[in-house]
């Protein structure tokens, strides 16, 4: 038999709802990595065979299956050869909608019922293997955040499966890099504030999301939504996931003038004020300015940053040592002695 090739995955998915996908994956049954090669094909998979199209630069895997060997979403063992059905493929995905495929005159491959649930609105877990990847769980999380899932809700038997997996070792099990790489997919989507809820919901805090008890992502940023989300939370959100520094500096730049905005005294005023340091940041106080938590004190803000960046700090240079820290505080006072 020769090589066929199947579309696979969420771009069927989206295609069937009506969405343009922004990439398509490939499956490729009835072959072989010597086959692939041979054809054009460019191997890149570390753990099983992956394959970018010569000139698409697409994904194409070979059709395989795999077997749990240890925690976590890498302890898998994965088995392939041209013997791996197409069906055997898909039932080792995650959700029904996503275990749909299409074949190269574009009829429609089910075998697992997706295209009832892709119409009735329904996440339902494909077989028993959903439980053993626990990535698969804030995988569902970040699918709530696109629009055209947004508002499917999980089956009562997947329901079932999310429990076994908030209450086993296994999210623990996995790297924080991985985590971190969902979360931060989801903070660059639409409706990232379902991600969160979702977690909350089926409590899958633990232990990535301790602290995790309320929601709040406005901002049009996935930095200003994060920061939004740690002010919700009392600044102690995800400690152990490793964010990058500019998600660590919106944060900062938030609790930094909420702290200006709860301030009476004048003189302190202008300490915070300086601390924010509005010439360097400017750009990034101007998101923050999007989020609702600060929308009754926007006009008062803007003001203040505008009288900031009047400052010509030039002068400056020619000073040496206190000097040029006495001569910051005096342009600092001259420039919001009438707004404060």
């Amino acid at each position: 038999m020769s090589m066929k090739i199947y579309q696979v995955g969420g771009s069927v998915r989206d295609e069937l709802l009506g969405v343009k996908p922004n990439d398509r994956d490939w499956v490729v049954v009835n072959s072989s990595p010597e086959e692939m090669e041979r054809e054009g094909f460019k191997p890149i998979g570390k753990d099983f065979p992956v394959f970018l199209h010569p000139t698409t630069k697409e994904e194409y895997a070979l059709a395989r299956t795999e077997k749990k060997s240890g925690v976590g979403y890498k302890g898998f063992k994965f088995y392939f050869d041209s013997s791996v059905t197409l069906e055997e493929d898909l039932v080792r995905r995650d959700f029904t909608i996503n275990s749909i495929a299409k074949d190269q005159s574009g009829k429609i491959i089910d075998p697992y019922n997706g295209l009832s649930d892709l119409k009735n609105k329904i996440f339902r877990h494909t077989s028993s293997a959903f439980e053993e990847d626990p990535l698969r769980v804030l995988r569902f999380a970040r699918f709530k955040t696109y629009p055209q899932l947004q508002f499917f809700n999980p089956h009562e038997n997947t329901i079932k499966c999310f429990k076994k997996v908030a209450v086993s070792n296994e999210l623990e099990a996995l790297s924080p890099e991985r985590v971190w790489m969902e979360t931060k997919r989801a903070l660059e989507n639409q409706h990232t504030d379902q991600f969160f809820k979702a977690i909350i919901d089926y409590n899958f805090q633990s232990p990535w999301f301790d602290g995790l008890k309320n929601v709040s992502c406005s901002g049009n940023l996935p930095e200003t939504k994060w920061a939004d989300l740690q002010r919700i939370n009392q600044f102690k959100l995800c400690e152990s996931l490793p964010t990058p520094n500019i998600f660590q500096k919106y944060t900062v730049l938030l609790q930094g003038t909420l702290s200006l905005i709860k301030c009476k005294d004048g003189e302190t005023k202008v300490q915070l004020i300086e601390k924010l340091n509005v010439h360097r940041h400017y750009k990034e106080l101007e998101s923050l300015m999007e989020l609702e938590c600060l929308d009754n004190h926007k006009k008062d803000l803007k003001q203040i940053f505008a009288a900031v960046m009047s400052i010509d700090f030039l002068p400056l240079s020619t000073l040496k040592g206190d000097e040029v820290s006495q001569k910051k505080q005096i342009l600092y006072h001259e420039a919001l002695k009438k707004i404060l």
